[in-house]
């Protein structure tokens, strides 16, 4: 028997910022004139966001007089250091993936954080020792001898490796409990080079977590819906290497992001996407339902184009870009949460894929189930 998800639990950050008034403040700090100025609008208005989260609430202020984070000049000069910003993370992750365990338990057992055998926890922006997997155990009050696991700097599949690990341990020791908990605060590291790679990956981060309890389906908790883990299927493309990158430099970590992408997913996605259905022994035609990570909309419009979906196939996705923009590896799992918590879901099977540095392709085959 395989193991599933029986509950899953979101959480962001307190400011939630219109993406009107973020294009604002990214007009301000790359000093643009009108020309370019129209040009990163309609980055922005073409995004398919509406709002995002974030630990910063100077993305937010029509005034540099009013910034508390950044440096109150024109050119937010002095920038901040990469020290600086990872004390920002150690400050508020591990109180927003609080937020999200909460949430993801609420209505279980009480003692259901009691009976939680290993914590995977799962992060790309930000890293500490002790980390956020000790400060979990002990603000929880998880037992001391749960086993810990830290998934680190693997960007927007992460979580699909976390959610796998988890399935590996359930299938081995049935009686586990497995919370498996994402925290991503994208925006610590903005960086202001004045490029049209960095202006679009400085439109579409955001900040949150996602925290979910992974059990043997034998002995799962509860009577709400909850989602299989039936299979997984890794590949990275060679050829894409250089198109996505994740690096750590002075002023941050530093995003490499080229408009070549969404490109080399079209191109691949469907061979990709074929190795996984023939490994989960089910056709195309078998899928039901898409959870695809809405790393951007180009992202999202190029696996439609090259699977021939409708956008409505991915509907949770584009809502969750739009509500949220891009948590890095959080995301896919507040596609999940949505999914969950719609009517009619009930006994679908689903495709779900992610991507990442390399260029990494994380897919799963997932099925809805009533209890």
């Amino acid at each position: 028997m395989g193991s599933c998800i029986s509950a899953i639990g979101i959480a962001n950050p307190e400011n939630k910022i219109p993406q009107q008034a973020i294009y604002h403040f990214m007009v301000n700090a790359f000093g643009l004139n009108s020309t370019n100025a129209a040009r990163l609008k309609s980055i922005y208005d073409h995004s398919g966001i509406d709002y995002r989260y974030s630990v910063i609430p100077d993305f937010g202020k029509a005034d540099v007089g009013d910034y508390t984070f950044f440096e109150q000049t024109a050119d937010l000069e002095p920038f901040p250091t990469t020290e600086r910003r990872l004390k920002l993370y150690g400050k508020h992750a591990t109180a927003i993936a609080v937020k999200a365990v909460q949430n993801c338990i609420a209505g279980l057992p009480a003692d259901i954080l009691q009976q939680v055998t290993h914590l995977i926890t799962i992060s790309c922006t930000g890293m500490q020792a002790p980390g956020i997997d000790i400060e979990l155990v002990e603000q929880l009050n998880l037992r001391r001898d749960t086993e810990r696991t830290c998934i680190n700097f693997m960007g927007c599949y992460g979580a699909i490796n976390g959610l796998k690990t988890a399935d590996y341990i359930c299938r081995a020791e049935p009686n586990a409990k497995v919370l498996v908990v994402s925290v991503e605060l994208c925006t610590l590291h903005f960086q202001k080079g004045n490029t049209l790679d960095n202006w679009v990956a400085n439109s579409l981060f955001s900040d949150g977590a996602a925290a979910v309890l992974v059990e043997n389906e034998l002995n799962h908790t509860g009577n709400a819906p909850y989602i299989k883990l039936q299979n997984f299927y890794s590949e990275f493309i060679s050829e894409a290497r250089d198109d996505m990158g994740w690096y750590i430099g002075d002023t941050g970590f530093q995003m490499r992001l080229t408009s070549r992408v969404s490109k080399q997913i079209k191109t691949h996605i469907k061979a990709l996407t074929g190795r996984l259905t023939a490994k989960a022994g089910i056709s195309f035609n078998e899928i039901d339902a898409f959870a695809v990570h809405p790393g951007g909309r180009k992202i999202l419009e190029a696996v439609e184009d090259a699977l021939e979906l409708s956008e409505n196939a991915n509907y949770h996705a584009y809502e969750t870009l739009r509500e949220y923009g891009n948590m890095s590896s959080a995301t896919i799992l507040f596609v999940l949460y949505k999914m969950l918590q719609a009517p009619g879901m009930g006994n679908k099977k689903v495709l779900s894929f992610a991507f990442g540095p390399g260029l990494t392709v994380e897919g799963m085959v997932l099925q809805t189930s009533q209890v």
